[in-house]
């Protein structure tokens, strides 16, 4: 009871303080709040039992207070952290493992799910906890890791008989749907379901998804909460508080991110190791380009492609517009461009490339010299049958 009645005083202030920033290049919207922000609706799920949070730097119920320590504060019985990739700090660069460790603040010990044991907690680790609580900012696209987090969590709460909460967030894109759906014999890390590279959906919708298509194995079913975002509609223009990963610092970069990410499966660099990652790309060979820049060993890109060497290319840091941008969706001429330039043929992709992308048949169009247009073209199908499929599991107004 003290810890409802200290929730009634602390509630609107926590909200108040929670407000996500207004958007830099569109006309004001409604403010929107995250699903940890209702906590209303989601501490009654948690007295009593013995809790493990799965989350990172974006799990913010305020803009300085992260939800472990809201938690913590009124009294939730907090056993351990699971960390995604890039850790729960979010400082580790792409693919790097993280140990498992202690969260130094709080002294809540750290299960991490990027130590190279295939994403999956111990029977040890799961024996912890009784309810999953599940808060991670995810920017709307296949291969980006933590829907993949997501689901094998899911997976092994159904075999252990654990709930999972999910505290939904916005999707930063999810106004639109693009991409092929991914041919399951290029089932990875980076891409785990039958879904376009972007799906257009927020992780709650897309958890529901997974539980409702029978996506888990052999069918399972997860017992599974998710609490919704407030004065979110798939036509938002959210703006993220906190940059979801080391390497996507805006929301340039997020807008940009699913059209250049197939350049990590090329010589070509995509501005790792620079502060706009994601917001250019280049190639010490590449030919009639004035632009250039240099990556560098930083944090969150300590290796990155084309270290310390001059790279000759594209400077997208301003245009086209992030409109332009958005109302084209996935656009594959950057990639396109820089492989007619380096003349390296097959030397240019790596097999990491159709794991991204998901089909095999891109590579090939890009080979035999289509347009970014004709190969957009025949994923078009792929499009309009997952809005039909995915739309029972959608929370929001499209």
């Amino acid at each position: 009871m003290k810890r409802f009645l200290l929730l009634t005083v602390l509630l609107p202030a926590l909200l108040a303080c929670g407000k996500a920033p207004q958007p830099r290049t569109y006309a004001p919207t409604p403010d929107i709040l995250p699903g940890a922000t209702a906590l209303d609706e989601y501490l009654p799920l948690l007295e009593g039992q013995r809790v493990s949070i799965l989350s990172n730097q974006t799990g913010m119920i305020t803009q300085d207070r992260h939800v472990l320590d809201t938690l913590l504060s009124l009294g939730v019985n907090v056993v351990s952290i699971f960390s995604p990739e890039h850790g729960f700090r979010g400082t580790a660069d792409a693919g790097e493992l993280v140990s498992s460790s202690v969260d130094e603040p709080t002294g809540v010990p750290i299960r991490s799910l990027y130590d190279g044991k295939g994403g999956v907690p111990s029977e040890e680790a799961m024996s912890e906890f009784d309810v999953l609580l599940f808060d991670l900012q995810d920017v709307g696209c296949r291969f980006y890791t933590y829907n993949v987090t997501m689901g094998k969590m899911m997976a092994v709460c159904a075999t252990h008989g654990k709930k999972m909460i999910v505290l939904d967030r916005p999707n930063p894109i999810g106004f639109y749907v693009d991409g092929p759906i991914l041919d399951m014999k290029y089932k990875s890390g980076v891409g785990w379901y039958p879904i376009p590279v972007c799906h257009g959906m927020t992780l709650g919708e897309l958890a529901l998804m997974i539980n409702g298509e029978g996506w888990l194995p052999d069918g399972a079913k997860c017992d599974l909460t998710v609490v919704k975002c407030r004065n979110y509609t798939h036509q938002s223009r959210y703006v993220l508080p906190v940059k979801p990963s080391p390497n996507l610092p805006d929301m340039r970069s997020i807008y940009l991110y699913p059209s250049l990410c197939y350049f990590e499966a090329t010589p070509v660099s995509l501005g790792r190791g620079t502060a706009q990652a994601f917001q250019m790309y280049g190639h010490p060979n590449m030919k009639g380009y004035s632009f250039s820049f240099t990556p560098r060993s930083v944090e969150g890109a300590k290796n990155p492609p084309q270290l310390d060497q001059e790279c000759f290319g594209v400077d997208l840091r301003t245009e086209p517009s992030d409109e332009a941008v958005n109302a084209a969706g996935i656009n594959l001429e950057y990639v396109i461009d820089a492989y007619r330039n380096l003349h390296m043929g097959d030397h240019f992709f790596r097999s990491f490339f159709e794991l991204l992308i998901g089909r095999d048949y891109v590579r090939k169009m890009i080979k035999e010299g289509a347009s970014a247009e004709e190969i957009k073209a025949m994923w078009a199908d792929d499009v309009a049958s997952f809005k039909a499929q995915r739309k029972p599991y959608l929370l929001y107004e499209e």
